[in-house]
């Protein structure tokens, strides 16, 4: 059992747009980890199960909810998703006084930990990308959206608890590893706060659709960066991993097989001893 909970890891900081949530564990250089965009996605759900391995290595962690998940305040906006993401995180990092950081980011999250690349690159230490956002809305491989991202919607806009068990059955290479727990917490999140839901899909239509590519930028971001990718993911497509592979300067490409869009879940210990070998040496 961890002896971190969701309850005493849990704070709140007040920035200059948002009172934003997040969780914190440990002390030494600090690890950023950035969620993904499904409903009911906060901090503690993507990451619960790395706190322990990155605090006993000697890492201070901060799981933060985004604006418009979780506990943070609500958000309805026509700006990129990745670039307010990236503002956030700024945000709550002065809030917290710390000068720079690791970031790892999950989907959404990988997308707005490449916006802080390109907006804050001073801040930056080093980067983990997983199924990352931010380069694009084409594949060579696959036609878009993808099943997992068309699931996701129907979550959005019917928030049962069976279109939950549907999108989250994909999440994963293997269904059967799904706990209730982590089913029941990221349904008790849909419940707590169900504004979010209809706000991110006011904020895609006035975006129209459009969270934040970065491209272009993927050259003149130097920090070093790994990406992970599952070979089985069904929400990004695994040729955006060769994408940020190509574009990025300081990069290296691990690809865990059986695993979706989880690998920070469905492979815990692997991850945690991959990202934290990583950031080491």
């Amino acid at each position: 059992m961890s002896r971190f909970t969701q309850e005493n890891t849990s704070k709140f900081v007040q920035t200059p747009e948002w009172k934003m949530h997040y969780n914190e564990a440990g002390e030494g250089p600090v690890v950023i980890m950035v969620h993904g965009s499904g409903a009911g996605a906060t901090g503690w759900a993507n990451f619960h199960r790395n706190v322990d391995a990155f605090v006993d290595a000697g890492y201070r962690v901060i799981l933060m909810d985004c604006p418009g998940f979780g506990k943070s305040d609500p958000l309805v906006t026509a700006e990129p998703r990745f670039v307010i993401n990236a503002r956030a995180i700024k945000s709550l990092m002065d809030a917290l006084d710390i000068d720079k950081a690791h970031l790892v980011g999950n989907s959404m999250g990988g997308g707005s930990a490449l916006g802080f690349a390109v907006q804050y690159p001073e801040r930056l230490d080093r980067m983990i990308l997983m199924g990352s956002g931010g380069v694009g809305r084409t594949s060579l491989f696959t036609p878009l959206p993808m099943e997992g991202i068309k699931l996701l919607f129907g979550v959005y806009r019917d928030p049962s608890l069976e279109n939950l068990k549907k999108m989250l059955d994909v999440f994963v290479y293997d269904s059967s590893a799904l706990t209730e727990e982590l089913i029941n917490l990221r349904h008790k999140s849909i419940l707590a706060n169900p504004q979010h839901l209809e706000n991110f899909l006011k904020s895609i239509d006035l975006s129209k659709f459009q969270m934040g590519d970065f491209t272009a930028n993927l050259p003149d971001i130097k920090h070093p960066t790994l990406i992970t990718w599952g070979r089985d993911d069904r929400f990004v497509p695994i040729d955006w991993s060769l994408k940020l592979l190509n574009g990025l300067p300081d990069a290296r490409l691990h690809v865990f097989s059986q695993c979706g869009h989880w690998a920070q879940w469905e492979h815990a210990d692997a991850f945690n001893r991959l990202v934290i070998d990583f950031l080491k040496h």
